[in-house]
């Protein structure tokens, strides 16, 4: 490669990698606020009612206090509980079906996955809103008020909660908690502008009209039917203010783990959906691009940037180039060696370096999914705590 075009192909490296990292959200910060799109409430109708979608397995322990914190919030208008028992095996639907009056029980007979336990639990739901969540978290008392406030739009098409994760006390865990804190800032003014791509899965709302079956390995239900709400001409929205709390601490292998998935599940959907990409058929194209697209090439692109700066080492400037960048991972390992040392120079690089880690095998998790779509739902074994020294 000659040097004039190892020089271009580096500018291009970086230009892209900063419009990726820092570009994007701070045109959509100005877009927001610039361009900030109001509500245009229409509250002539009757207050809509709520269905709440539950997919679960063995949560015979969890499923009570789960619906009781369901049951117990401030629902503007009535609701119904759905819980499908996806295969399980223990005593979660005898108990779910203690709880309430209001709660309805699905049994399928063996494990299909949670794609297609929420198309069981939309077949039958009555309400005008779904509620989609999961059996780990708790919702705020008010957060369904927040999600549901949006709906007297009818340009709204589904609205996504906060979810709120405690901090790790990894010290690359910290890295991973500034990421996922940028990350809903994000979510927000794209929401403000537009539209945002995806919801938060633990806790969003979407119009009972706007879903369309989901196919039954899907990977990631909580960006699909927004999107397909999008492609209706409905606009998404995030909610900082409607929250769900989440008893896992953000452990960076739990959160490389879940961001593995959703990475994944990206090539599934430049596959099936290449019309969100496309002027012209999707409103928010771009964004999709910026948001979702442009991520998945970054550890490719930060790869071939160290290589091009080696072969231009031999100008003094890009020796400072390549040390910086040498600098930058050994820190990023140092952090991940030394999760106890949590100071800002190790933690952030951690952090960045493990999503990126997820990033680069997320193509070959997708790939291995194709054989086994349940693949990346299953958890990993819980860790043994090492008996006690004598």
């Amino acid at each position: 490669m000659s040097d004039p075009l190892a020089m271009a192909v580096f500018a291009g490296l970086v230009l892209m990698l900063a419009y990726v990292h820092v570009g994007y959200p701070v045109l959509m910060a100005m877009l927001a606020r610039k361009f900030s799109r109001p509500l245009k409430p229409d509250n002539s109708g009757s207050p809509p009612t709520f269905s709440v979608l539950l997919c679960v397995h063995n949560e015979a322990a969890r499923i009570e206090p789960r619906l009781q914190n369901l049951a117990s919030l401030t629902w503007p208008g009535p609701v119904e509980f759905i819980v499908v028992c996806d295969g399980c095996t223990d005593q979660t639907s005898e108990v779910a079906r203690k709880v309430s009056p209001l709660v309805k029980v699905l049994e399928q007979p063996t494990k299909s996955g949670k794609p297609a336990g929420l198309n069981a639990a939309a077949s039958v739901a009555t309400g005008d809103l779904l509620v989609f969540c999961d059996a780990r978290q708790t919702f705020a008392q008010d957060a369904i008020q927040h999600l549901a406030a949006p709906f007297s739009d009818p340009e709204i098409g589904a609205v996504s909660g906060s979810l709120e994760i405690a901090g790790s006390e990894a010290g690359g865990g910290q890295g991973v908690d500034l990421y996922w804190k940028l990350e809903k800032k994000l979510r927000e003014w794209e929401g403000q502008y537009n539209s945002v791509v995806g919801c938060t899965g633990a806790i969003y709302v979407l119009r009972r009209d706007l879903y369309l079956p989901l196919p039954a390995d899907t990977l990631l239900d909580d960006v699909v039917l927004p999107m397909q709400a999008v492609m209706q001409g409905k606009r998404v929205l995030f909610n900082p203010a409607a929250q769900a709390f989440d008893p896992q601490t953000l452990d960076p292998e739990v959160e490389s783990r879940r961001k593995l998935r959703t990475l994944a599940g990206n090539y599934q959907m430049l596959l099936r959906h290449p019309a969100w990409l496309l002027p012209g058929r999707c409103p928010i194209w771009w964004q999709v691009i910026s948001h979702k697209y442009l991520r998945l090439a970054v550890p490719w692109m930060l790869g071939l940037l160290l290589v091009v700066t080696a072969i231009l080492i031999h100008h003094p400037l890009f020796v400072a180039a390549f040390a910086g960048q040498v600098l930058c991972y050994a820190l990023a390992v140092a952090g991940m060696l030394f999760p106890g040392i949590k100071h800002k120079a190790l933690s952030i690089p951690a952090g960045f370096l493990l999503l990126q880690t997820a990033n680069l095998r997320a193509l070959f998790a997708w790939l291995a999914s194709l054989k086994d779509p349940n693949r990346l739902w299953r958890q990993p074994p819980a860790r043994r705590s090492p008996p006690p020294t004598p």
